[in-house]
């Protein structure tokens, strides 16, 4: 009867993994010795199990390596890269990319967690939606500090944890452009032929999610679940910390990477209206420029001023 039991749980297993798409997450980790376990068993403990867990970290000049090896002990069949030397963000990502077997990829810090249901939540959702050409589905955040206490919702919710205002669905490429909807970056799943086509992250930029966003927002449909999918780390040295930061070369490599991807945006751009929406997203890079006495930078952005308004 043991055996009946067993057999047939086999069999549900080997039909529910037939059925269910895998999904590759790659976790990135630099420096996060005190958080990574936590992101790592995240996945772990997802009620959705066709998962494919890639870990990489980059060069990590605290105990992140030494820690992840002694928990990939206990799962041998998990990949693990470990960089020889600091590469940076969107090179490590395209390097685990290149192993991942997964139809969905989830892009995963290492001091972020995803909650029980959140890769559950977002096969459902690309599986069942009725947008065409679905390539990213997103949700909400609860923004969590250092010692995983509560701050706010990426979105502001009501009781339920629900969005007061939901952002964009759909052909989003004009709220892309113009700010007038944001994409959680950390909340996202984005299927695996549209990093293909766009050969993954663009590894000549700091980071990676304003360019991807824009350029798979130009082919390719977007969808907002209204949930609570992920707790996303706010930590002095999180990248939305380093936009305003005076004579600091963090910051002006990541104003700079703002700087490539809305020359590369106007060479997207089809119609004016396009453009006037571009317009928006500069004049606030520009302030930033301003604002950090980057006056290089500030002088670069007037020729992408005079052409959207020209063309």
């Amino acid at each position: 009867m043991l055996f009946l039991v067993v057999f047939k749980a086999q069999l549900f297993r080997l039909f529910f993994m037939q059925k269910s798409p895998l999904v590759s997450i790659i976790c990135l980790c630099y420096n996060h010795e005190k958080f990574v376990i936590e992101a790592l068993n995240s996945v772990i403990n997802q009620s959705y199990k066709n998962i494919e867990l890639i870990i990489a970290d980059d060069f990590s000049n605290d105990a992140s390596e030494k820690v992840i090896e002694n928990w990939i002990e206990n799962y041998p069949n998990i990949i693990f890269i470990a960089n020889e030397s600091n590469l940076g963000n969107t090179k490590t990502f395209n390097t685990a990319l290149q192993f991942a077997k997964g139809d969905y990829i989830i892009d995963l810090a290492a001091d972020d967690i995803l909650l029980p249901d959140c890769v559950e939540k977002q096969i459902n959702t690309f599986l069942k939606s009725e947008q065409k050409k679905l390539g990213i589905v997103y949700g909400n955040a609860e923004i969590i500090s250092e010692n995983n206490t509560h701050i706010r919702y990426y979105y502001k919710a009501d009781t339920d944890k629900k969005a007061l205002i939901k952002p964009a669905s759909g052909d989003i490429y004009l709220a892309m452009l113009n700010q007038s909807s944001m994409i959680c970056s950390v909340s996202s799943m984005v299927k695996k032929d549209v990093l293909e086509q766009l050969n993954g992250y663009d590894e000549n930029l700091a980071y990676e999610d304003l360019d991807l966003w824009i350029r798979t927002s130009r082919n390719y449909n977007f969808e907002f679940i209204d949930a609570v999918l992920v707790q996303k780390r706010e930590l002095e040295n999180s990248l939305g910390n380093q936009f305003y930061k005076k004579f600091n070369s963090r910051t002006r490599k990541i104003n700079h990477s703002s700087y490539l991807v809305i020359k590369k945006a106007i060479a997207l751009n089809k119609t004016k209206n396009e453009n006037k929406a571009l317009l928006k997203r500069l004049h606030y890079e520009m302030t930033k420029a301003y604002k950090t006495f980057d006056l290089l930078l500030l002088l670069k952005y007037i020729p992408l001023e005079i052409k959207l308004r020209l063309f």
